[in-house]
């Protein structure tokens, strides 16, 4: 007689960690980094849209007369005003005058930043010398203490110097601050090998030729970055300058355009004009100077 035998069903057996996935959880993953992509586009959208919105509104101020800039809708287009605004500017206040005095003292003020606080990083990251660390930990105290708390000591010193009223009393006090030291000495202390300088000091190289030819190259990326940052921060100082520059031929941007502002009626399409002229500079800076530490931030990124 023919025996039947029971045939058991064979059941799938679960996939282990080395097995290939299947084409459902395929799908699974494939829709998943769909939708996590999306979700970060609209969110980074997003904030591009309200980091921009600002600036567009700032020119859409400025070219629109103040009964448009406050009436109901807003308006949200561009007007025909722009040059009538800047016009008015002008007819207001020493736009010129003032604009070349800011030029010149933040142009001053980023150059003489990156020389003294790269020198003092520099000597702090890579040189070892008497009371080294009570100095750094003296140096972060002055950087903790408010600007404000400063007005008054500098300006009992610019008095005593004679420079009241000077371009110079902006410059020197803002030729080093405790910021750019800390932010260099960090970057000195990993971007510049030791074995580096040694070799130097092998070929003869003494300090100057050591800083000039090792420190500034490889402190290129965060000079960059320090430079913009000093010469945006002089740029918009407005409390220093009003106290200290008490010749209205010396006033700076910030001071001047301040003016535009009258006690009874302001003329808001004017000041935002203004406004306009003081940020397109920077807008400029700040697209020559980036270049340099994001290049540097780059070639970071691919040695490591």
């Amino acid at each position: 007689m023919a025996t039947t035998e029971a045939v058991e069903p064979v059941l799938a057996q679960p996939a282990g960690p080395g097995a290939a996935p299947t084409g459902t959880e395929r799908g699974h993953r494939l829709g998943a980094r769909i939708v996590t992509s999306v979700v970060t586009h609209v969110v980074l959208i997003l904030g591009l849209l309200m980091s921009i919105f600002p600036f567009y509104w700032l020119v859409v101020m400025s070219t629109n007369k103040t009964a448009d800039i406050f009436g109901y809708p807003p308006r949200l287009t561009f007007g025909p005003e722009l040059w009538t605004n800047v016009r008015h500017v002008v007819q207001n206040v020493d736009l010129l005058g003032a604009l070349g005095n800011t030029v010149i003292v933040s142009t001053a003020c980023a150059v003489l930043v990156m020389f003294f606080d790269s020198l003092a990083a520099f000597t702090f990251a890579k040189y070892h010398f008497p009371f080294q660390r009570t100095l750094f930990g003296l140096l972060l105290v002055t950087f903790m203490i408010p600007g404000q708390l400063s007005l008054v000591p500098n300006f009992v010193i610019m008095a005593h110097l004679g420079w009241i009223g000077t371009l110079q009393a902006l410059i020197v006090p803002g030729a080093a601050n405790a910021f750019g030291i800390f932010l260099l000495r960090q970057l000195a202390e990993g971007a510049i090998p030791d074995e580096l300088l040694e070799a130097a000091r092998i070929d003869g190289a003494g300090f100057f030729r050591t800083y000039f030819s090792i420190g500034i190259p490889m402190l290129r990326g965060g000079l960059a970055f320090l430079g913009i940052f000093t010469f945006i921060g002089a740029w918009n100082d407005y409390v220093w300058p009003l106290v200290v520059l008490v010749n209205p031929g010396r006033q700076t941007l910030q001071v001047a355009l301040s003016q535009l502002n009258s006690l009874y009626n302001t003329d808001y399409g004017m000041v935002m004009a203004g406004a306009l002229i003081s940020v397109v500079p920077l807008v400029g800076v700040f697209l020559i100077g980036s270049r340099h530490f994001i290049a540097n931030i780059a070639a970071g990124a691919l040695k490591g």
